[in-house]
């Protein structure tokens, strides 16, 4: 397959960027890291995210091949989310992400407020 240029509007590499940098899926990624996780406590884990994106962020990553659901044919049914080989293959940037935005929290809030003045 041809490499991509993700800086060209019809990409693929461009789609997978816009994915992989969507907020949501920075922290489902993030809570998932190395257990399987039901829905409810996913939801419970990352503050702030409504069912419906949670649902949707979860169907495009599974879509994407980055999180696998696992159906377990009990009454009542449970599911579990986890993280696949490509899934996990992402954490470590996404770890080095997260630490850079501890990192330079300081300088970010100081420039945002110098900005506004």
């Amino acid at each position: 397959m041809k490499r991509g240029n993700p800086y060209e509007q019809g990409c693929p590499t461009r789609h997978i960027l816009d994915r992989i940098g969507d907020k949501w899926t920075v922290l489902i990624v993030g809570a998932l890291g190395e257990e399987s996780l039901r829905f409810s406590e996913l939801r419970r884990r990352i503050e702030g995210i409504s069912q419906k994106m949670l649902t949707q962020t979860l169907r495009a990553l599974e879509e994407d091949g980055l999180v696998m659901r696992t159906v377990y044919a009990e009454v009542p049914a449970r599911v579990e989310y986890r993280l696949t080989e490509a899934g996990h293959s992402l954490r470590a940037p996404l770890e080095a992400l997260e630490k850079w935005s501890i990192t330079h929290l300081a300088d970010v809030l100081h420039a945002r407020t110098h900005y506004q003045t």
